[in-house]
């Protein structure tokens, strides 16, 4: 295989570089993303994850029934769940 151009490798995005160039110029610097969560949402989320001994204790039943192979996933519940996502119901 023979390669012509090696610099047309460089040049997958040369709008990229162009407003980098920009931007730098100006004396500019990139923006971070930057997210706040509120008290309200911080309670509901340590609310959510509780790690009390029940969980801890239905979590292990769950690995046990997985691991002897006697986990049964009950098919017309797991559809019932999906069901809504696939085709989500609009009031008109």
């Amino acid at each position: 295989m023979k390669i012509n151009d090696t610099r047309r490798i460089g040049m997958a995005n040369p709008y990229l570089s162009n407003s980098n160039q920009r931007t730098e110029a100006k004396g500019h610097k990139w923006k971070n993303d930057e997210v706040q969560f509120s008290a309200e949402a911080m309670e509901m989320l340590s609310k959510t994850r509780t790690n009390g001994p029940e969980r801890e204790k239905r979590v292990q039943e769950l690995k046990d029934a997985v691991s002897t192979g006697n986990y049964h996933v009950d098919t017309d519940k797991l559809a019932d769940k999906i069901l809504p996502f696939v085709y989500p119901v609009t009031n008109k």
